[in-house]
């Protein structure tokens, strides 16, 4: 390590008030400071008036799209709003039918309700959450067998925000029971991503060069948290290298992170030349990929594919993957001849 580690700090940025905890710190705590999903906020806004209008609670809402998007940030709001207490949890967390329960009868009036990964909800509690969401009543079973009986308990009026990522898991009695909306949250814009930049890294009370905004946002796959990831990754770099948040030090910051200028990690370059070299550019499967790659499909086709979709780096065809011309560009190979046809 260089003598520079050890040098004073003083004309490092200290830490700001809350920063223990950044990824709670850097949470939009108005609607205001929430950018982006502009039609999502509208039909809450509408939601909400309405109901504090008509002195009810909101109707359930879900909420759905890849990992990082806003999901959770969007309950918050949604509590602070209502000015009711927000009670979390998730899906795996939801063992048994006592776990959701215990949950129910704690809410008070107003509450919101707020279940994470709600797929992953056994379906023996999902029946137990229909009269829950639909008539406000919990129904508990005592006893087995001949003398089992059933007895009804009011609940509180509160509102359900649910949130996944694999609304397909949902089963349709559960989406169905979503009377408020199911909402589908859109990767961001760059310019979206440049302002939730700016806005962090003023409340972590670092400098950004335009140049170095523009970089990271680049860089962040149009998700918000790898915005907010790596900037802060950014800001360490720059802070023992004694050097400001410019276009250059952040470049270097991102490439010790192996990020590139698309904001491909290493495993997504790996499966487009995975996919180009020993697929000869596809169509292949998920489950082929994965096993060239020794990974989980589901981590390909959940975390990867999405990204590399939307960039159109890859297509989904009825047979399989396919590497675009703008892959085969992008780790310098030369596309077939052929390549339209693939597409088809």
């Amino acid at each position: 390590m260089s003598s520079d580690s050890t040098e004073p700090l003083e004309n490092v940025a200290q830490p700001q008030g809350g920063e223990t905890y950044l990824d709670q710190t850097l949470r939009p705590a108005s609607w205001d400071e929430y950018v982006g999903q502009d039609a999502v906020k509208n039909n809450l806004h509408i939601l909400i008036s309405a109901a504090k209008e008509r002195q009810t609670p909101p109707e359930h809402v879900l909420f759905y799209g890849p990992p990082g998007l806003g999901k959770t940030t969007l309950a918050h709001l949604i509590a602070r709003e209502l000015g009711g207490a927000l009670r979390s949890t998730s899906g795996p967390a939801i063992e048994r039918v006592g776990d959701l329960a215990a949950l129910l009868t704690n809410l008070n009036p107003g509450d919101i309700l707020f279940i994470d990964e709600i797929h992953r909800l056994s379906r023996s509690i999902e029946e137990v959450l229909y009269p829950a969401m639909e008539s406000g009543v919990l129904n508990i079973i005592i006893g087995k067998g001949p003398s089992a009986r059933t007895i009804e308990l009011p609940l509180p009026p509160f509102t359900l925000v649910a949130a996944t990522t694999r609304v397909a898991d949902l089963s349709a009695p559960l989406r169905s029971r979503f009377s408020g909306g199911v909402y589908r949250l859109e990767f961001y814009t760059e310019d979206d991503i440049a302002h939730i930049v700016r806005r962090s890294a003023k409340i972590l009370g670092v400098e950004v060069e335009e140049g170095g905004v523009r970089e990271i946002a680049k860089r962040a796959r149009s998700t918000p948290r790898t915005a907010n990831y790596l900037l802060k990754r950014a800001r360490d770099y720059a802070q023992l290298k004694r050097e400001s948040l410019s276009e250059r030090s952040v470049s270097e910051a991102l490439g010790m992170l192996e990020v590139d200028v698309l904001g491909l990690t290493p495993l997504d370059r790996k499966l487009l030349t995975v996919l180009i070299e020993r697929f000869n550019g596809g169509p292949a499967g998920v489950s082929a990929l994965a096993a060239a790659l020794a990974e989980e499909p589901a981590t390909l086709s959940e975390v990867h594919e999405p990204f590399l979709l939307q960039l159109g780096l890859i297509e989904r065809t009825q047979r399989g993957r396919v590497a675009t011309r703008k892959a085969y560009e992008h780790v310098g190979k030369t596309p077939p001849a052929d390549l339209n046809e693939r597409l088809i």
